[in-house]
Order: structure tokens, then sequence, then C-alpha cells
């Protein structure tokens, strides 16, 4: 789906114009929809989703009232990023070893794409928090020219009613809600489709309907969207359990982050609204 140009275009077939709230994976899906709808006039509303674990840390972040940049390379461009903003650079998780236990677990973290180090960080109040998937969603979705909010389960609710009120801040222009879940990488680069984020998905497209009076009428949901909600219900019960279960929980309990798994299963403990602004998320 790119233009001789390079720039990533769709067609109306894959745009899922048709209905409201849309759902296509990662930065190139990301791009194309965005991009048609705002080409079409429509009022976008990107919503970016990576459970385990860029937007559980932006809304544990949000709720200590750091501010997150999100920045989407992880070499040393970044450090020069942080200095040049005066904020803390995030380190690998792998270099932050304190916060998953042993010997030094008494002393305070590096702060690094790990929820629990956020949770337990002191006098941070700005934060560059590198990562490929979805840092670069962010900044793609804010250049596509979207207003982009960070949502994960602990804040879904939060962000549906957010949601809806961007939906009646739309006037006459139609609104588009695109929901991008962030899925991971291969070792090749190529993306692998993460079941978490297509559960958190769910979870934010769940919550939207039940506060929409018409609820889930054929014009509001895409089939992917609505895929994605029947995805939530069968997990919706014992979401930890779930996350524990998934590839990427098995990776971090593995690596030893299973609080990491823990935080990012707490359903609507949030009333935070991350949302991106002038590069930057902070609380709507």
């Amino acid at each position: 789906m790119s233009a001789p140009d390079g720039e990533v275009t769709t067609r109306p077939w894959h745009s899922q114009d048709a209905h409201v709230v849309r759902l296509e994976w990662g930065p190139t899906g990301a791009e194309a929809l965005t991009r048609y709808a705002v080409a079409s006039g429509a009022a976008v509303t990107a919503v970016v989703i990576d459970v385990l674990s860029f937007t559980t840390c932006v809304s544990v972040a949000a709720d200590a009232g750091i501010t997150v940049h999100p920045y989407r390379w992880k070499d040393a461009s970044a450090t020069a990023h942080a200095e040049q903003l005066g904020a803390t650079l995030a380190v690998p998780r792998s270099q932050s070893r304190v916060a998953g236990g042993g010997d030094a677990a008494h002393e305070q973290a590096p702060i690094s794409l790990s929820p629990k180090s956020i949770r337990e960080s002191t006098g941070v109040t700005s934060l560059v928090l590198p990562s490929p998937n979805g840092s670069m969603i962010s900044q793609v979705l804010a250049d596509s020219g979207a207003d982009v909010v960070a949502a994960s389960l602990r804040n879904r609710d939060a962000v549906a009613r957010w949601i809806v009120t961007q939906l009646v801040a739309a006037g006459r222009r139609p609104p588009a809600v695109v929901v991008v879940p962030a899925g991971e990488r291969w070792p090749d680069g190529s993306l692998r489709p993460a079941v978490e984020d297509l559960w958190g998905a769910g979870a934010v497209i769940a919550s939207l309907v039940g506060q929409l009076e018409h609820q889930a009428g054929p014009l509001l949901l895409s089939p992917e969207a609505t895929a994605a909600m029947s995805a939530w219900r069968a997990v919706e019960g014992d979401v930890g359990a779930a996350l524990s279960a998934a590839a990427s929980g098995r990776e971090l309990i593995a690596q030893g982050w299973p609080d990491d798994v823990a935080i990012a299963a707490e359903l609507d403990t949030s009333s935070a609204v991350p949302v991106l602004r002038d590069g930057a998320y902070r609380p709507a």
C-alpha cells in the first residue's frame, strides 16, 4: 500500500470507510487508514494500543503526572533527544534488572519500558520512552493528522469516554476512530500480531459501544473492529490469566518481569487519558 514516492496509501476497499470505528495493525496500517480518513475530510481520533508494554507504561506515567515523549529509535539519538528536552531517558528493559528483583531490589531501578519501573520511580516529571512499536505508531498517527490517545486495559473505560467527547466535538465533520493494535516484531523486523493488543483494542471498543446510546449498529463498527471486540469478550472474565498465557506474557514472565504483566491486567484502574500534544503524552 505504498505510492511511488514511498508515501503509504490505501484503496477504498481497505479503508473501512463505511464505518466509524475502524481497526488496523501496526504503523503501516495505522498510517494508511488515518491518511485516507483525513483526506476524506473526517475528524480522526486514533487509539494506540500496546498492552505489553508501551501504552501500559504511558498510563502508569500519566497516573504519576509524568509527561511521556515517545521516541521511535533505540539508539544514540534518543540520548540527545532526552538531553534536549531535559527529560529522563528510559533504558532498555535488560539494563534495569533491579526492577526484576534480585539482591539489589531495595534500590531504585532505572526507568525502562517496564510499568513497574515507572510506578516505583521518584522525582521524574518528563520521560523519553523509546519503542519501535508504540512510540513509532504514535508519531506516525500524529504526522498523519489524527488526534492520538494511548489506551491500555488500565484506562480503556476512560479512553472510551474521551472518544465519545471527540465524536460529539466533530460536529458536522464525519467522525472516524482508528484503533491500532501495535503488535510486536519478529527478529527480521516484520510485524507479529500480538493477541494482547487485539484484546486491548477489543476492550476499548466494547466500552465505547456500551457508552453510545445506539450501541453497535452496522455503521458503527467495521468487521475488523467487531472481531476485536469478540476476541475481548472471550477473555474478559480472567484477563490476567489470558495475558500470562499469551506469547508476549510468557516471554516477560520467563525473563523475570511478572509484575509488568500483572500491571497490564489492571482493568479500568486508571482514569487518566494520555493524549499526544506537541510530541508528548499528557493527561487530557
